[in-house]
């Protein structure tokens, strides 16, 4: 270090004593070879000298320069003042406490410690080597008036978050008869706007409007943000229009008050002000808007402000990062890779936000091995990393990648927060695997911090409940002290789906009395318990009481579970109603519904119609066609079930093989239906034909069989090929 070469100081030393600390070597008179010299040719040789050691960074050297310096110009000469700023400054950019001190202790051995520009340069070297406090006894000790040095002290406890102290040190200065500037108002303006100290704020506005200074466009654009932050939007709103000039930060400060609201409609009016204005947009108030977009669900429109961006500024990663989370939302894996290639060509790539993004978006995008090839190659690997490629095998139901990962991530010793937890345990609740959802249980009650976060304990029961494990998940669910709607909605739609419907309305008439409000949601979830346990009269009174008592207009999925609620209850009339008689156009999966019951109830005429309905709808996926079929099955209409096979042909829809899993020790494994890739393949089917032939003993008919009554060998195959 520079300073091991000059006696230190003490860090903690007031700085009344700081002139004690002037080094002897100062002192002590130069050596011959310099008194050959003429002292203004020395001068200036050792002033150049010092400007060129400070500008290569040379601080020992330069230090050494002003040692000679200061015993050839005259002891109160001003021709050291420049150097001694040239030297502070150059200890700012190495934060070298000890040799400032000693500058600053030379500065009153001089007698310049009132000057102006070292009292500037003192405020700055203290403020950025974290001495604030020393940086205000300098101020206070000046003489001067110019409000500079008070400028410069408040904002260095704005920049360091002490804003009550800003505020103290805007006092100071008044009480000091120290006239506030345009430099002085903004800085004070933002320690009350985060301290949300609205009383100060306004007397610092009036201050303002009193003042002869004027309304500067810079303190303008800092109270609009301040009411703002206030929530004071109507005010924000006024002082904004009647500024008579605007600037790009104007404009980008009044949408920012909006959008942090939540008000994107005014935000986005404002926008469209600014283009019809043909009004010069900063990245920051374009990436405001994108995502706005982002925020509202507007997804192509983040996108196509992309575009536009493109053609008029360059993109920064914020913008980046925009553009791939709107592309991990719709799918939109090409343009997700041209956002990835601009990356790329621009640098940009190396941020870590951008990395994660690319992660997210080819995760949701199911380009799995693109997004493992962004992870793998990422030298270090933040918290949040881990955490998108965890959600992006979980959100694709890798099972066997995310136990894998989340070891690794334990083993390199990143510590799992919350949202790690969140990602992976709805894997564990859809694929059912109770002893991973266990595990990470045991992980939770270890962790003291997780016990506040609601969403984990939450995920749990659901957890539980998918797993069958109706009393563990109530067991959970009841030892929270807190709960919210989505724990009451867990765990009632746990219930529902065991069939205890009567247990889950009770736990919903519980939420209700402890006010817990319901959401669409829960509506769900309570409709669902009553149509799997047949309770009739309780779901259409349920559905009633929606917009009258509960405030809910009911959405296309509480049609479908009236229309599941009759269908189970064979009232198949009443079924249709609902399907054709609802304000939203049916979905395949409501047509399928009605097809279901009606297979099951013997209604193969109302079947064949709903089927019609839900072929002109030209489904994609495989599993309607096979509900059809097995209708036509179960009546023995052959003919038309073979119709429906080639329909399935013609549409290019085929039957996904039948997938299971097996969760032994802490290895996970899938099986598909006809897989002989397994080593043990030969081992297994003669297993499994065992197994099937001891159901067959214990009564269960396949439902191949249904159609070995008709025409034999034909249909069985057509039926077998369907499946």
């Amino acid at each position: 270090m520079p300073s091991s070469a000059f006696p230190s100081i003490p860090k903690q030393l007031f700085l009344s004593q700081i002139q004690k600390c002037i080094p002897n070597s100062w002192k002590q008179k130069p050596n011959k070879r310099f008194e050959k010299s003429t002292n203004a040719s020395m001068v200036a040789e050792l002033i150049a000298s010092l400007k060129h050691f400070v500008t290569q960074g040379h601080l020992p050297n330069a230090f050494n320069a002003f040692f000679h310096l200061q015993h050839h110009a005259a002891t109160s000469s001003y021709v050291l003042l420049h150097p001694i700023s040239s030297l502070l400054l150059a200890c700012i950019k190495v934060k070298s406490l000890p040799l400032g001190k000693q500058l600053h202790a030379q500065t009153i051995s001089l007698g310049f410690h009132q000057h102006p520009i070292l009292v500037a340069r003192l405020v700055s070297f203290y403020s950025n080597v974290d001495f604030i406090a020393d940086a205000r006894v300098v101020v206070e000790k000046s003489s001067t008036l110019d409000p500079l040095h008070w400028n410069m002290l408040i904002s260095a406890y704005v920049r360091n978050s002490l804003f009550v102290e800003a505020i103290s040190a805007y006092r100071k200065m008044l009480s000091k008869q120290v006239k506030p500037d345009d430099f002085t108002y903004p800085t004070v303006l933002k320690a009350c706007a985060e301290l949300l100290d609205c009383d100060t704020g306004m007397e610092i506005h009036k201050s303002i409007e009193a003042s002869s200074i004027g309304w500067s466009l810079v303190v303008h654009n800092a109270l609009v943000s301040m009411y703002g932050r206030f929530g004071e939007l109507e005010v924000a709103r006024h002082l904004f229009d009647n500024m008579s000039v605007r600037d790009a930060v104007s404009w980008n400060t009044i949408i920012s008050c909006y959008a942090s609201r939540g008000m994107w409609g005014e935000a986005f009016q404002l926008f469209g002000r600014m283009q019809e204005e043909c009004i010069e947009m900063n990245i920051i108030i374009w990436n405001t808007i994108a995502g706005g977009c982002l925020h509202s669900a507007n997804f192509k429109g983040a996108l196509q402000l992309l575009s536009q961006m493109r053609s008029s500024i360059h993109l920064d990663n914020v913008a980046l990062v925009i553009g791939l989370n709107a592309c991990s939302h719709i799918g939109a894996l090409k343009l997700g890779k041209e956002i990835h290639g601009h990356a790329v060509r621009t640098c940009l790539d190396r941020f870590e936000n951008i990395k994660n993004a690319l992660i997210t978006m080819y995760s949701r995008c199911k380009d799995l091995r693109h997004a493992y090839m962004v992870f793998h190659r990422m030298e270090e690997k933040g918290l949040i990393t881990w955490n998108s490629m965890l959600s992006g095998y979980a959100h694709l139901d890798q099972s066997e990648e995310v136990s894998f990962l989340f070891r690794e991530m334990l083993h390199k010793g990143v510590e799992p927060n919350f949202v790690t937890i969140a990602s992976v345990l709805p894997l564990c609740a859809r694929i059912a695997n109770l002893q991973h959802g266990k595990e990470f249980h045991c992980y939770i009650m270890k962790r003291e911090e997780f016990k506040n976060y609601l969403l984990l304990w939450n995920s749990l029961i659901d957890m539980y409940a998918r797993s069958g494990k109706v009393l563990e998940a109530r067991r959970v669910f009841d030892s929270l002290s807190t709960r919210d709607e989505v724990t009451y909605t867990t765990m009632i739609l746990g219930y529902g789906m065991k069939g205890d419907g009567e247990i889950a309305l009770r736990l919903f008439e519980d939420m209700c009395k402890f006010n817990v409000k319901p959401d669409h949601v829960t509506m769900v979830a309570v409709l669902t318990a009553c149509s799997h346990s047949g309770l009739i009269a309780q779901g259409q009174l349920l559905f009633r009481k929606m917009v009258n008592v509960y405030g809910i207009t009911p959405r296309i999925e509480h049609y479908a579970c009236m229309a599941d609620l009759f269908g189970r209850a064979g009232l198949l009339n009443k079924a249709k109603e609902v399907i054709t008689g609802m304000p939203y156009k049916p979905t395949p999966a409501m047509w399928a519904t009605l097809i279901g019951a009606c297979r099951i109830h013997g209604n193969t005429l109302m079947g064949e119609w709903a089927a019609g309905k839900l072929l002109e709808m030209k489904p994609d996926h495989s599993g309607y066609y096979v509900l059809i079929a097995n209708m036509y099955a179960a009546a023995g209409c052959w003919s038309k079930l073979a119709q429906v096979r080639t329909s399935m042909r013609d549409s290019g829809v085929r039957k996904s093989p039948g997938c299971a899993w097996v969760d032994i020790g802490n290895e996970f494994s899938s099986f598909l239906v006809g897989d002989t890739s397994n080593s043990h393949a030969l081992e297994i089917y003669p297993l499994m034909d065992g197994l099937n032939e001891v159901m067959k003993d214990a009564g269960y008919v396949h439902s191949e069989e249904l159609v070995s009554s008709e025409e034999d060998f034909e249909e069985l195959s057509i039926v077998g090929n369907v499946y």
